[in-house]
Protein backbone atom coordinates (compact mmCIF):
# COMPACT_ATOMS: atom_id res chain seq x y z
CA UNK A 1 0.00 0.00 0.00
CA UNK A 2 1.53 3.51 -0.80
CA UNK A 3 2.60 5.52 1.54
CA UNK A 4 0.45 8.97 2.63
CA UNK A 5 1.88 12.51 2.62
CA UNK A 6 0.11 15.33 4.00
CA UNK A 7 1.95 18.97 2.56
CA UNK A 8 1.11 21.53 4.30
CA UNK A 9 2.02 25.27 2.99
CA UNK A 10 0.19 28.44 2.95
CA UNK A 11 1.49 28.81 -0.76
CA UNK A 12 -0.24 27.17 -3.53
CA UNK A 13 2.51 26.88 -5.89
CA UNK A 14 4.35 25.19 -3.26
CA UNK A 15 1.92 22.84 -2.44
CA UNK A 16 1.23 21.70 -6.14
CA UNK A 17 5.20 21.38 -6.92
CA UNK A 18 5.66 19.17 -3.59
CA UNK A 19 2.90 17.02 -3.98
CA UNK A 20 3.76 16.83 -7.98
CA UNK A 21 6.79 15.36 -6.95
CA UNK A 22 6.02 13.13 -4.51
CA UNK A 23 3.14 11.79 -6.74
CA UNK A 24 5.08 10.70 -9.27
CA UNK A 25 7.66 9.07 -6.78
CA UNK A 26 4.01 6.75 -5.86
CA UNK A 27 3.40 8.32 -2.77
CA UNK A 28 -0.94 9.02 -1.73
CA UNK A 29 -0.95 12.88 -1.14
CA UNK A 30 -2.87 14.87 0.55
CA UNK A 31 -2.79 18.84 1.00
CA UNK A 32 -3.42 21.88 3.57
CA UNK A 33 -3.29 25.69 3.39
CA UNK A 34 -3.74 26.53 6.64
CA UNK A 35 -3.33 25.18 10.55
CA UNK A 36 -6.84 24.32 11.00
CA UNK A 37 -7.28 22.51 7.89
CA UNK A 38 -3.90 20.46 8.51
CA UNK A 39 -5.06 19.38 11.73
CA UNK A 40 -8.23 17.90 10.57
CA UNK A 41 -6.85 16.18 8.12
CA UNK A 42 -4.39 14.60 10.09
CA UNK A 43 -6.94 13.50 12.48
CA UNK A 44 -9.17 12.25 9.94
CA UNK A 45 -6.53 10.38 7.54
CA UNK A 46 -3.53 9.62 10.07
CA UNK A 47 -1.12 10.21 7.32
CA UNK A 48 2.84 8.22 7.33
CA UNK A 49 4.55 11.49 7.14
CA UNK A 50 3.45 15.33 7.46
CA UNK A 51 5.51 18.42 5.01
CA UNK A 52 5.23 20.83 7.44
CA UNK A 53 5.68 25.18 6.29
CA UNK A 54 6.46 26.65 9.61
CA UNK A 55 4.79 30.32 9.08
CA UNK A 56 0.80 29.40 8.81
CA UNK A 57 -1.93 31.02 9.12
CA UNK A 58 -4.49 30.26 12.42
CA UNK A 59 -2.41 27.37 13.59
CA UNK A 60 1.94 27.48 12.65
CA UNK A 61 4.02 24.84 12.08
CA UNK A 62 5.11 25.42 15.96
CA UNK A 63 2.06 24.70 17.36
CA UNK A 64 1.12 21.82 15.17
CA UNK A 65 3.94 20.11 15.90
CA UNK A 66 3.60 20.46 19.40
CA UNK A 67 -0.03 19.44 19.11
CA UNK A 68 0.95 16.08 17.44
CA UNK A 69 3.62 15.13 19.83
CA UNK A 70 1.28 15.69 22.96
CA UNK A 71 -0.97 13.48 21.68
CA UNK A 72 -0.03 9.75 21.65
CA UNK A 73 -2.04 8.52 19.06
CA UNK A 74 0.20 11.02 16.74
CA UNK A 75 3.22 11.32 18.80
CA UNK A 76 4.85 9.14 16.14
CA UNK A 77 3.79 10.62 12.92
CA UNK A 78 7.10 12.18 11.05
CA UNK A 79 7.64 15.76 10.43
CA UNK A 80 9.48 17.18 7.72
CA UNK A 81 9.54 20.97 8.34
CA UNK A 82 10.29 23.39 5.31
CA UNK A 83 11.19 27.31 6.50
CA UNK A 84 12.08 30.26 4.94
CA UNK A 85 13.53 31.29 7.97
CA UNK A 86 17.13 31.32 7.72
CA UNK A 87 18.03 31.74 11.29
CA UNK A 88 19.42 28.68 13.18
CA UNK A 89 17.10 29.25 16.58
CA UNK A 90 14.35 29.02 14.49
CA UNK A 91 15.28 25.47 13.01
CA UNK A 92 16.47 24.10 16.51
CA UNK A 93 13.36 25.26 17.83
CA UNK A 94 11.12 22.95 15.62
CA UNK A 95 13.36 20.12 15.66
CA UNK A 96 13.75 20.66 19.73
CA UNK A 97 9.44 20.30 19.54
CA UNK A 98 9.87 16.88 17.93
CA UNK A 99 10.56 17.80 13.98
CA UNK A 100 12.57 14.71 12.20
CA UNK A 101 14.34 16.80 9.78
CA UNK A 102 13.80 20.44 7.88
CA UNK A 103 14.56 21.93 4.93
CA UNK A 104 15.02 26.00 4.01
CA UNK A 105 13.44 27.22 1.57
CA UNK A 106 14.10 27.81 -1.46
CA UNK A 107 14.19 24.36 -2.06
CA UNK A 108 14.86 21.62 -4.95
CA UNK A 109 11.38 19.26 -4.57
CA UNK A 110 13.75 16.17 -5.69
CA UNK A 111 15.88 16.84 -1.97
CA UNK A 112 11.93 16.71 -0.36
CA UNK A 113 11.63 13.30 -2.07
CA UNK A 114 15.02 11.74 -0.68
CA UNK A 115 14.18 13.50 2.44
CA UNK A 116 10.23 11.79 2.61
CA UNK A 117 11.94 8.77 1.60
CA UNK A 118 14.71 8.59 4.39
CA UNK A 119 12.70 9.81 7.43
CA UNK A 120 9.84 6.82 6.21
CA UNK A 121 12.84 4.39 6.02
CA UNK A 122 13.79 5.04 9.66
CA UNK A 123 10.03 4.91 10.80
CA UNK A 124 9.73 1.14 9.45
CA UNK A 125 13.35 0.74 10.45
CA UNK A 126 14.72 -2.89 9.43
CA UNK A 127 15.04 -5.49 12.31
CA UNK A 128 18.62 -5.89 13.81
CA UNK A 129 20.18 -9.39 15.00
CA UNK A 130 19.30 -8.21 18.50
CA UNK A 131 15.64 -7.66 18.85
CA UNK A 132 15.37 -6.13 22.18
CA UNK A 133 18.62 -3.58 23.15
CA UNK A 134 18.94 -3.09 26.65
CA UNK A 135 21.46 -0.80 28.91
CA UNK A 136 20.34 -0.77 32.44
CA UNK A 137 17.04 0.28 32.79
CA UNK A 138 16.51 1.15 29.37
CA UNK A 139 14.61 -0.86 26.60
CA UNK A 140 14.50 -0.69 22.72
CA UNK A 141 12.38 -3.52 21.16
CA UNK A 142 13.57 -3.15 17.35
CA UNK A 143 10.48 -5.54 16.27
CA UNK A 144 7.45 -3.65 18.54
CA UNK A 145 9.39 0.13 17.69
CA UNK A 146 8.88 1.15 20.92
CA UNK A 147 10.89 2.30 24.20
CA UNK A 148 10.77 1.88 27.89
CA UNK A 149 12.99 3.51 30.24
CA UNK A 150 12.32 2.09 33.97
CA UNK A 151 9.33 -0.18 32.57
CA UNK A 152 7.54 3.46 31.49
CA UNK A 153 6.64 4.05 27.76
CA UNK A 154 8.14 6.71 26.16
CA UNK A 155 7.83 8.29 22.83
CA UNK A 156 10.02 8.72 20.45
CA UNK A 157 10.31 10.04 16.40
CA UNK A 158 11.78 7.86 13.74
CA UNK A 159 14.96 10.07 13.88
CA UNK A 160 15.29 9.84 17.71
CA UNK A 161 14.54 6.07 17.41
CA UNK A 162 17.38 5.26 15.10
CA UNK A 163 19.51 7.42 16.95
CA UNK A 164 19.19 5.87 20.50
CA UNK A 165 19.07 2.32 18.22
CA UNK A 166 22.25 2.99 16.93
CA UNK A 167 24.03 4.18 20.15
CA UNK A 168 22.25 1.36 22.15
CA UNK A 169 24.14 -1.07 19.69
CA UNK A 170 27.49 0.40 20.08
CA UNK A 171 27.37 0.47 24.15
CA UNK A 172 30.36 2.54 25.32
CA UNK A 173 31.72 3.64 21.38
CA UNK A 174 32.38 7.19 21.00
CA UNK A 175 30.67 8.81 17.88
CA UNK A 176 31.56 11.71 16.17
CA UNK A 177 28.80 13.66 15.06
CA UNK A 178 29.08 12.67 11.44
CA UNK A 179 29.69 9.04 12.16
CA UNK A 180 26.21 8.82 13.89
CA UNK A 181 24.33 10.44 11.29
CA UNK A 182 25.67 8.74 9.05
CA UNK A 183 25.40 5.44 10.65
CA UNK A 184 21.65 6.13 12.32
CA UNK A 185 20.40 8.41 9.33
CA UNK A 186 22.11 6.79 6.55
CA UNK A 187 22.41 10.21 5.07
CA UNK A 188 24.08 13.53 5.58
CA UNK A 189 23.59 17.51 4.90
CA UNK A 190 24.99 20.52 5.40
CA UNK A 191 23.82 21.77 8.74
CA UNK A 192 22.80 18.66 10.39
CA UNK A 193 25.55 18.03 12.55
CA UNK A 194 24.52 20.96 14.46
CA UNK A 195 20.82 20.15 15.04
CA UNK A 196 21.82 16.65 16.01
CA UNK A 197 22.46 17.86 19.61
CA UNK A 198 18.66 19.26 19.58
CA UNK A 199 17.79 15.49 18.86
CA UNK A 200 20.18 14.12 21.45
CA UNK A 201 19.15 17.14 23.62
CA UNK A 202 15.21 15.36 23.51
CA UNK A 203 16.13 11.71 23.89
CA UNK A 204 17.50 12.88 27.47
CA UNK A 205 14.77 14.36 28.31
CA UNK A 206 12.93 11.74 28.16
CA UNK A 207 15.30 9.27 29.07
CA UNK A 208 17.47 10.83 32.09
CA UNK A 209 16.75 11.60 35.44
CA UNK A 210 18.40 14.86 34.91
CA UNK A 211 19.05 16.16 31.73
CA UNK A 212 21.69 18.08 32.81
CA UNK A 213 23.31 14.92 34.14
CA UNK A 214 23.13 12.16 31.54
CA UNK A 215 23.90 8.49 32.22
CA UNK A 216 22.78 7.07 29.55
CA UNK A 217 23.52 9.48 26.51
CA UNK A 218 26.99 11.43 27.22
CA UNK A 219 28.94 14.08 25.67
CA UNK A 220 32.30 13.07 24.71
CA UNK A 221 33.88 16.54 24.25
CA UNK A 222 35.50 17.35 21.12
CA UNK A 223 34.40 14.02 19.61
CA UNK A 224 30.38 13.82 19.80
CA UNK A 225 28.62 11.02 21.78
CA UNK A 226 28.34 7.80 23.48
CA UNK A 227 25.59 5.24 25.49
CA UNK A 228 27.13 4.31 28.59
CA UNK A 229 26.36 0.81 29.70
CA UNK A 230 28.42 1.12 33.08
CA UNK A 231 26.24 0.97 36.28
CA UNK A 232 24.97 4.47 37.96
CA UNK A 233 26.72 5.03 40.92
CA UNK A 234 25.56 4.04 44.00
CA UNK A 235 24.01 6.79 46.72
CA UNK A 236 26.93 6.97 49.25
CA UNK A 237 25.73 5.82 52.76
CA UNK A 238 24.17 8.67 54.56
CA UNK A 239 22.86 10.69 51.78
CA UNK A 240 19.47 10.71 49.94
Amino acid sequence: MAQRILVVDDDKQIVRLVSSYLEQAGFVLFSAYDGDEAMRIIRRERPDLIVLDLMLPKHDGYEITKWLRGDASLASTPILMLTARVEDGDKILGLELGADDYLTKPFNPREVVARVRAILRRATIAPSTTHVLQVRGLVLDVDQHNVTIDGRAIETTPTEFALLKTLMENPNRAFTRGELIEKALGYSYEGLERTLDSHVKNLRKKIENDPTDPQYIETVFGVGYRMNDAPEPSVKKGKR
